[in-house]
């Protein structure tokens, strides 16, 4: 036999093709693969709409929030001074039954004090709602936004009014009134009305 015979066993062994690289193998030094299963981006490339949600409370949503607390104070001080009043006009009007008896004066007293509770009930209940509107900033849906939203229209409204009257009147202390509550209503729909509003509102929750 010779050496040169494929079959002969004392030969030298059959050269074998360079093995092709096997999967999971980089194909040059240093080089990672670019197979199945790896990405082809940096890692971690951040959550889809990571940057439209807010996560943090925008600062217009602050101010909004803020002021609700202040108007909820405002109402809150209002509210129990119309309960004194209340309180005083009906001692009042039943000193006067006591002196003069049963007279239409005592019933006007007696009807204004009832009408000046329903005011400082009325106060007081919409004291409760600023706060509640604030509270529910953090956590609130688009339910708290829409009744925000609302709130803040009713209420610029409502010192339109206040100013209309002061300047038939001639009030300067009105006229402040009025222009406070115009700012603070438009400021607290202007806030639900922006995009950046509507995003909070809008973020997921977990």
């Amino acid at each position: 036999m010779s050496f040169g015979d494929p079959n002969n066993p004392y030969g030298p062994p059959p050269q074998q093709p360079p093995a092709a690289p096997g999967y999971g193998f980089p194909q040059a030094p240093g080089v990672p693969p670019q197979g199945y299963g790896y990405p082809q981006q940096p890692a971690y490339p951040g959550y889809p709409m990571a940057n439209a949600m807010p996560q943090t409370m925008p600062g217009l949503m602050t101010t909004a929030r803020v002021l609700l607390y202040i108007v909820a104070a405002v109402q809150i001080l209002i509210g129990i001074f119309a309960i004194f009043g209340a309180a005083t006009i009906n001692d009042a009007s039943n000193a006067g039954e006591d002196t003069f008896g049963n007279n239409g004066f005592s019933d006007i007293g007696h009807a204004g004090a009832g009408i000046v509770l329903v005011v400082a009930l009325l106060f007081l209940g919409l004291a409760a709602l600023s706060i509640t509107l604030g509270v529910k900033f953090t956590r609130g849906g688009q339910g708290i936004r829409i009744t925000t939203m609302v709130y803040g229209i009713l209420g610029a409204l409502v010192g339109v009014l206040i100013m209309i009257s002061a300047a038939n009147v001639g009030s300067s202390a009105a006229l402040v009134w009025a222009l406070l509550w115009i700012g603070f209503g438009g400021i607290m729909a202007a806030a639900m009305i922006a995009p950046s509003g509507a995003a909070w509102f809008n973020r997921p929750r977990y």
